[in-house]
């Protein structure tokens, strides 16, 4: 049995990861009180707790995850995404060098309309972006200077029931919940729709992180995503399609971003080629996961 330590364990990705682990011996660390207390802006706190449980692996979770955050509060984004990261691979190198550390970063580090290979130049467009492509380099560094086991991710759009509805399909889901409760007027306000992304359903997601933790190479960067670009237009029809409701779309200009990537998908070639792995959830029952969770979870 290996001792796994999850930071970030109690968000969205960090639930359905701990729900997998179940077998071994699984550390949640966050800020939440069900959990390890973790502050990972705080080098004492990494440092008590890596020195505390010296784990086999680390998933590192833990981050500020929206691009539309990273905008209105730019301190904490690069607080939490890279200083964060340098207390954690601080705290490995002193205190369990041996530790397999996978780094989960971003597509957004990418910055570009393309297939996106691991190989391509990095442009990101957005603050979110840069304080991923910096924690990536982090781990890079760690690995060639101290021979720290790091994998790192860029990770494409993942969803799936439980999400914050500070995220696009989250959101579009809620908002068509609320209107078919009642509880709102039938409109949903929408950003930019025109933006293609690569999504993916977070249980595959978990399913990739596991897989690079077992066979990914140290020191590698590994696309994680479906392969595949859709609208958000293409996303918002299919959600409205699956609701009896009579809904109008409506653009709100609060819901835009200062910049946007048009259009954006993965090419996991590299991931499929070292792992084995490949997304199986249609993307259809993604999307009625999410919109059913909605409908039990918005009472008000």
């Amino acid at each position: 049995m290996k001792k796994i330590l999850i930071t970030g364990g109690m968000g969205f990705v960090g639930k359905y990861l701990t729900e997998k682990l179940a077998g071994d011996e699984v550390y949640v660390a966050g800020l939440e009180k069900e959990c390890h207390v973790l502050d990972i802006c705080n080098s004492s706190d990494t440092d008590s707790i890596i020195k505390q449980i010296k784990p086999d692996i680390i998933y590192h979770l833990a981050g500020q995850s929206s691009v539309a955050v990273s905008w209105k509060n730019p301190q904490l984004t690069v607080d939490v995404n890279i200083k964060g990261a340098v207390n954690l691979l601080e705290a490995v190198r002193k205190y369990s060098p041996e530790s397999k550390v996978l780094l989960t970063g971003s597509s957004e580090e990418y910055g570009c309309t393309c297939l996106a290979s691991e190989n391509d130049h990095m442009f990101p467009e957005n603050i979110y972006a840069v304080t991923k492509l910096s924690q990536e380099m982090l781990g890079k560094v760690y690995h060639n200077a101290y021979g720290l086991k790091t994998v790192m991710t860029r990770s494409f759009n993942h969803i799936g029931a439980g999400q914050l509805p500070v995220f696009a399909v989250s959101d579009f889901c809620r908002q068509t919940a609320r209107i078919e409760k009642g509880l709102a007027e039938p409109v949903i306000k929408t950003g930019n729709l025109s933006a293609r992304r690569d999504f993916t359903d977070v249980r595959d997601i978990v399913n990739a992180y596991a897989a690079l933790v077992q066979y990914g190479r140290d020191g590698e960067v590994y696309n994680v995503g479906s392969g595949n670009a859709v609208s958000l237009q293409s996303i918002l029809e299919m959600i409205i399609s699956f609701s009896s409701a009579d809904i109008k779309i409506e653009k709100d200009p609060a819901r835009f971003r200062p910049a946007d990537v048009p259009e954006i998908k993965a090419d996991i070639s590299k991931i499929t080629a070292d792992t084995g792995w490949k997304p199986v959830i249609p993307l259809e029952q993604t999307i009625k996961n999410v919109l059913d969770y909605w409908r039990k979870n918005e009472d008000n």
